[in-house]
């Protein structure tokens, strides 16, 4: 049997080699990226990732396009030694073969060390970038940054109830819709039927809120058909109608459009729903293939009536 000391010994040195990193990979909530955050790094407070509590080292996580990584891996394998000495490295992780870049810079007046890894994923390329002040920098050293990147680890789906609780209201009706993304973290929410990459051929929602409200009632109209000609992804819109509604009690804005979207010119109907606040405005946008837009429509209103605010 094994001495009780060479025991405690190989403890200790188990404990040494992991201490700096939390005990289990950790997913900030929104994000498909996780991984062992070292010490002192804890959630973020403004965006998705990690971050010490003089919020001077930070970790940022997100999610980049599926052909991200693939760019990536053919710049590295035509030119192996970088550009502007930088030079990237491979390391392998949990999620993969990631790539990463280490370099010095500014941060207005101090010194910074930067990071940047991408990870393959099924539907996206996973995304973190690290900046360390030069204060930290010893503690925070290229090594242990290398050390966090490996245990790097992918989630394919963010649970609906996660992605939900970051939006600034309570969605409390999905309506049959399956596809729900957070498209940008707290600030826009896709509901769809189909997948992203023919969004036009099926029933779908966005949900969000601009920065931004007339300045009186009686602008409201000209507010609400101005920022319905910025819906992306639409050609040959045409307004059929727009008029003032209630919204839970709140004054809003319907808007209809007739247009045209996607590779293969598909007729759409779509609703723009705008409820005013003080300063912002709560969007919501509805697009349905023609075809199907008495079923979609009862869907869009009844997601659009189940919106509570929150607290």
């Amino acid at each position: 049997m094994m001495p009780f000391r060479v025991l405690v010994a190989v403890a200790l040195l188990i404990a040494a080699t992991c201490r700096g990193f939390a005990a289990d990979v950790v997913f900030p909530p929104g994000a498909h990226v996780g991984m062992k955050p070292l010490v002192g790094l804890n959630r973020a407070k403004s965006f998705i990732g990690f971050e010490t509590e003089d919020q001077g080292v930070k970790v940022l996580i997100a999610d980049l396009p599926a052909d991200a990584y693939a760019e990536v891996v053919s710049a590295f394998k035509a030119n192996p030694a970088g550009t502007g000495n930088i030079k990237p490295e491979s390391l392998e992780t949990p999620a993969g073969l990631a790539y990463y870049t280490v370099e010095s810079g500014r941060d207005g007046a101090s010194n910074v060390r930067r990071y940047s890894m991408i990870l393959p994923g099924p539907t996206f390329s996973g995304y973190v970038a690290v900046q360390v002040p030069e204060n930290a920098s010893k503690i925070y050293t290229d090594d242990a940054v290398r050390q966090m990147f490996a245990t790097a680890q992918i989630r394919n789906e963010v649970p609906v109830d996660e992605q939900l609780g970051m939006m600034p209201f309570k969605v409390t009706e999905l309506s049959g819709f399956k596809n729900i993304r957070m498209l940008a973290p707290g600030a826009a929410l896709l509901l769809a039927d189909g997948d992203e990459k023919a969004l036009e051929t099926k029933p779908f929602l966005l949900l969000g809120i601009i920065g931004s409200a007339p300045a009186t009632p009686d602008d409201r109209g000209r507010f609400a058909q101005q920022i319905a000609t910025t819906i992306p992804g639409v050609r040959d819109g045409r307004i059929t109608m727009s008029e003032p509604i209630r919204i839970d009690g709140q004054a809003g804005f319907e808007t209809r459009i007739d247009a045209v979207s996607g590779k293969d010119n598909t007729p759409v109907t779509i609703v723009q729903w705008l409820r005013f606040g003080a300063q912002t405005s709560m969007r919501i946008i509805g697009s349905s293939p023609r075809t199907d837009w008495e079923k979609a429509f009862p869907r869009f209103r009844a997601v659009r009536d189940g919106i509570q605010p929150r607290g």
